[in-house]
């Protein structure tokens, strides 16, 4: 026999009986736990038909704002939560290239040196003796022959797990994207409410000038200037807790970012950025649910518990081992590749069959088919969830446009109640504690306006990231 032949025959045996099929169930998908469509009622409109899902829609069209656009791309390079849900997926692929390199043999090359002296009493030539051997070869140690698909199911696995933080990460995204603009959007509603309460307080201190004019010359009672008072602390109040909420919702912004903030791209008030993203569609849940990187993690998680199963049925089987190795060797370094009588090769498979495991591997195949149920669970579980998030946000979306207007109006009629009854006090047909009543409404309404409007924004966003849209 050659030398090539020698080498390449245990190799060629080695690749052909690897090409065998695993003993994992088949995978079939679960069908979806919820309705085929979303919920009807009064909370609910009819939402128009989805020219294009919005998974499909980048943040950077959705979200039109300028200067929101630089602060989600500030984030997606600087947020160290992205950061480490990109590195998770490369420590899975990693994981994953070493399962499947268990697929193929592992060639070592080795060189060894011998070198010993035998004492003249059992040299049986009656002198003693120096032996120096050298040898070089290349070996495979320990090689399984994949024939239940136990190696392949492991690897079918590790390939799951890498999937599955691929997914992981375009969820860390999508979050990241929707905190960021919520973010966004909150310090811009704290900073209009901020603004309010500092024209309110010189309003009230103009008022609180006035009436104490009125007081020292006996045309308003101390009631009416203590009721004056009280308005200008209320106001101080406000703008004391705004500033506060204002340096928080900051701070908050910087942390998502990931760096700080610069101060232009922070946004004044809310009312500049009632237009800062653009209206979605929901579409029907079969198409939507399915698409969103949670869900399709946790099918991932589930492919790997089932390829699992295949994993610990071959474990039931033979597992065949071969070691091989083919090199040269001789007594003198120099002759180590010159004497034809050097060539060595060894060829050694060993079999191993269970037969007594004391209930270890009937144990362990159990333990994978019941992870596989729950991993069978916890695939539904995130539809459902998935599903109650998206009806809850049209739920919102259904009434919060009434809920703007009515509040619109209201803070309108306020209005002109509290001029009315500021123009009754100067003529004196209306007590001052009417005037404050009417302000304090006034006040309240606009606030709650802030509140309202601050609602439907975020509402955008909570659809737009539900609906898997920014990953």
């Amino acid at each position: 026999m050659s030398r090539t032949t020698a080498l390449c025959l245990p190799l060629g045996v080695f690749l052909c009986l690897t090409g065998c099929a695993t003993m994992a169930p088949k995978y079939e998908q679960p069908a979806a736990p919820v309705p085929a469509t979303w919920p009807s009622g009064p909370a609910y409109r009819e939402g128009g038909k989805a020219d294009t899902a919005v998974a499909d829609i980048p943040w950077q069209e959705f979200f039109v704002d300028e200067k929101l656009q630089k602060l989600i791309a500030l984030a997606l390079e600087n947020n160290r939560d992205l950061r480490v849900a990109a590195l998770n997926i490369e420590r899975s692929r990693a994981q994953y290239q070493i399962r499947r390199s268990d697929l193929f043999p592992k060639v070592d090359a080795n060189a060894a040196g011998t070198f010993q002296r035998i004492a003249e009493d059992f040299s049986g030539t009656g002198l003693p003796q120096n032996i120096h051997q050298y040898n070089v070869g290349l070996g495979v140690s320990s090689y399984e022959l994949d024939l239940f698909g136990r190696v392949r199911s492991l690897k079918d696995q590790a390939l799951e797990q890498f999937l599955a933080t691929e997914q992981a990460r375009r969820s860390v995204q999508i979050s990241l994207v929707s905190e960021v603009a919520v973010n966004y959007l909150t310090l811009a509603a704290d900073r209009e409410r901020l603004k309010l309460a500092q024209e309110t307080l010189a309003s009230q201190q103009e008022s609180f000038k006035l009436t104490k004019s009125r007081f020292e010359h006996g045309v308003s009672s101390a009631l009416d200037l203590h009721q004056a008072q009280t308005s200008v602390d209320a106001a101080r109040v406000d703008i004391a807790r705004f500033t506060t909420l204002v340096a928080q919702d900051a701070n908050a912004l910087s942390l998502v970012v990931g760096s700080p903030v610069p101060a232009e791209l922070l946004p004044a008030t809310l009312t500049e950025n009632l237009t800062a993203m653009k209206d979605v569609a929901p579409g029907l849940p079969s198409d939507v649910l399915l698409r969103r990187p949670d869900i399709l993690q946790a099918e991932n998680l589930l492919k790997g518990a089932n390829a699992n199963i295949g994993a610990a049925r071959a474990a039931f089987f033979p597992r065949i081992t071969l070691v091989s190795s083919v090199g040269v060797g001789s007594d003198d370094l120099g002759g180590l590749f010159t004497s034809s009588g050097s060539f060595v090769w060894k060829f050694a498979p060993q079999i191993s069959l269970p037969i007594f495991t004391a209930g270890a591997n009937q144990a362990n195949l159990k333990v994978a088919e019941v992870d596989r149920d729950i991993a069978v669970a916890q695939y539904e579980k995130a539809i459902q969830t998935a599903f109650r998030e998206v009806a809850d946000a049209l739920a919102q979306r259904g009434t919060i446009d009434d809920q703007v207007a009515a509040q619109q109006s209201l803070t309108d009629a306020t209005g002109e109640s509290y001029r009315l009854s500021q123009a009754r006090y100067e003529k004196g047909v209306e007590s001052y504690l009417q005037v404050l009543d009417s302000q304090r409404s006034l006040y309240g309404a606009q606030q709650n306006l802030i509140t309202a409007r601050l609602s439907r924004l975020a509402n955008l966003v909570t659809l737009y990231r539900v609906l898997g849209g920014g990953g």
